[in-house]
């Protein structure tokens, strides 16, 4: 931890944001070197594979958040569900 630190910036924290990072830049090389059409799914609406790690982050705080809320510390129930989560985007929507 930062001393003085407004946020808690341990190896986790930095983790997390490395790997959205990561997930970022390559989603980034994925649409120049394999570019996709949007297809419809169960939402009826047209998504590519960004907005598809997009629904899936947004959705995911929130089932960790519930879980949270709900059965309390530790995440990692709610991470699978949220894994299992990011496959039924990334395959139905």
């Amino acid at each position: 931890m930062i001393p003085g630190g407004w946020m808690a910036w341990t190896f986790p924290v930095a983790l997390f944001f490395w790997l959205i990072a990561a997930l970022l830049v390559l989603f980034t090389i994925l649409a120049i070197r394999f570019p996709e059409a949007p297809r419809r799914g169960v939402l009826r609406i047209e998504t590519t594979r960004g907005d598809r790690l997009f629904i899936t982050l947004l959705g995911s705080a929130f089932i960790c958040l519930g879980w949270l809320f709900f059965a309390g510390p530790p995440v990692w129930w709610g991470l699978g569900l949220s894994l299992v989560y990011a496959a039924a985007v990334f395959r139905w929507v």
